[in-house]
């Protein structure tokens, strides 16, 4: 793609509750910064004449503006507030921090940078030495204890508990911010867990926290011990239906008009006979006994945390299932039933869309990878000529191609030839699936197709870890 990167507008979120001290001087520091953003400050009817004061400023600052609420209602109650606000002006990113000068505006830069390339931005305790200056026992033992605990007990290896952050709103889901259930302080953990289980990229970023104002937290031993309540309250709920946590798929929109030369549609009903019902049966056991581990393994090693790929000719999906928490997946099939199957097997899946692989809906450089798995054997070369070529397309320039490509001398290929010719014999014209037209016959075969669709192969494997059928190839966008 060619042209200037699009400007990122840019909101910066401040929740207030008495900072008639602070928010003045919060005002200026981010002001002093000069960077393209707006700034809203939510506060809570602070008794201290907060809000009105920094009504007064507006006059000054015209990329000011105020949300005045009716009480106290919970620092998480405002986040959630100020997101919903960012979302409703057709922001981009969204910085948040707090008032008290603990988190310094001077660091909104850094938070800015590294959204690039995140969808999530924390500013983390853990991360550098010597980042609590000036902070007392009780308050390191206590913060300590909520990073232990949000680790152990919700998985979570970041700084979890804390406010700094940046989010990348044009990549999350505005819908999936409505799944956080807390908000008093525990909004911040549970979010992040929620914003990890749905696959969101996440960096972190050394802050470093003064100890503040500190002479008195804002967070007192009560409130601490209903957000450790909270947490293994998530943590329970979870384990007993995590589709609460996840972000359901957009409805499945059907395209009648397209056209499936393959059948795949009447090979996704199944019939009702006998060898078709024991061919699933067979089919699904190595689907997920081989077949799943090794495609989670090949994934895991090209694409980092929240990547956006395509599953081209996704099938019933039971070799996605566990995907969904760490890329984001945009499953593409031919066949509706296939697609219903799929729904099924991964209600978390980012998106689930009727389409021809032929010519992908999508824009040029939309994905980070592709993949299919025992999909491009059933095309004629100059077929797969194109499937390749719409897959260069759509893919970012450091984009990765993944193709499990059956072999002409894989053990599948002659155990399915026997099936057939024994039904054949028992006159039943039963065919198990579409024939397979375009076998792979040799690495060679494989780098020579690539190349000419403008990819590099960088690995390639055949072998016993999926019984000899399958050849696992990796290619990387050569241009």
């Amino acid at each position: 793609m060619s042209g200037a990167a699009k400007a990122l507008k840019t909101l910066v979120m401040v929740p207030t509750y008495n900072e008639r001290d602070n928010a003045p001087r919060m005002v200026e520091a981010i002001k002093a910064l000069d960077l393209d953003v707006d700034v809203l400050f939510i506060d809570d009817n602070s008794p201290d004449g907060t809000g009105p004061l920094l009504e007064a400023m507006r006059a000054d600052y015209p990329r000011l503006s105020v949300r005045h609420r009716t009480g106290k209602n919970g620092i998480g109650s405002a986040h959630l507030d100020g997101i919903a606000a960012a979302y409703d002006g057709g922001y981009d990113r969204l910085v948040t921090l707090d008032c008290d000068f603990s988190h310094s505006p001077e660091d909104i830069p850094k938070f800015l940078e590294a959204s690039d390339n995140a969808d999530v931005v924390v500013g983390s305790r853990w991360t550098a030495m010597n980042s609590l200056p000036g902070w007392n026992f009780y308050r390191r033992m206590m913060t300590g204890m909520g990073h232990l605990l949000t680790r152990l007990v919700l998985g979570l290896k970041y700084d979890a508990t804390g406010a700094f952050r940046a989010y990348r709103l044009d990549r999350i889901p505005q819908p999936m911010f409505s799944l956080v259930q807390s908000k008093s302080y525990s909004f911040f953990f549970e979010s992040l867990f929620i914003l990890h289980k749905n696959a969101c990229k996440i960096e972190e970023i050394p802050i470093v926290l003064p100890a503040r104002t500190y002479g008195h937290s804002k967070m007192t031993l009560r409130a601490a011990a209903q957000s450790v309540q909270i947490m293994l309250g998530v943590a329970v709920q979870y384990r007993r239906n995590a589709s609460a946590f996840h972000l359901m798929a957009p409805p499945l929109a059907i395209e009648p008009t397209l056209y499936d030369p393959q059948h795949w549609e009447a090979y996704w009903t199944q019939s009702r006979e006998a060898s078709k019902r024991v061919y699933a049966v067979i089919a699904s056991i190595y689907r997920r006994a081989f077949i799943r581990p090794r495609l989670h393994r090949v994934l895991s090693r090209n694409f980092d945390r929240g990547a956006q790929l395509l599953h081209a000719g996704c099938g019933g999906g039971q070799v996605d299932e566990g995907l969904h928490e760490r890329m984001r997946i945009t499953a593409l099939d031919i066949s509706t039933d296939a697609l219903q199957l799929y729904q099924e097997n991964n209600p978390s899946a980012f998106r689930i869309q009727h389409g021809d692989i032929l010519q992908l809906p999508y824009r040029d450089g939309s994905f980070d990878g592709y993949y299919s798995l025992g999909v491009i054997e059933h095309f004629t070369e100059t077929e797969i000529r194109r499937i390749l070529s719409e897959a260069f397309r759509l893919l970012r320039p450091d984009g990765k191609l993944v193709l499990f490509w059956p072999h002409a001398k894989a053990t599948s290929v002659r155990v399915l030839g026997m099936a057939h010719r024994l039904l054949a014999r028992s006159g039943n014209e039963t065919t198990l699936h579409p024939a397979e037209i375009s076998l792979l016959e040799s690495k060679t075969m494989a780098a020579t197709w690539l190349e000419r669709s403008g990819f590099k192969m960088t690995s390639y494997d055949f072998g016993a870890k999926d019984l000899w059928i399958q050849a696992v190839i990796v290619a990387e966008r050569a241009g």
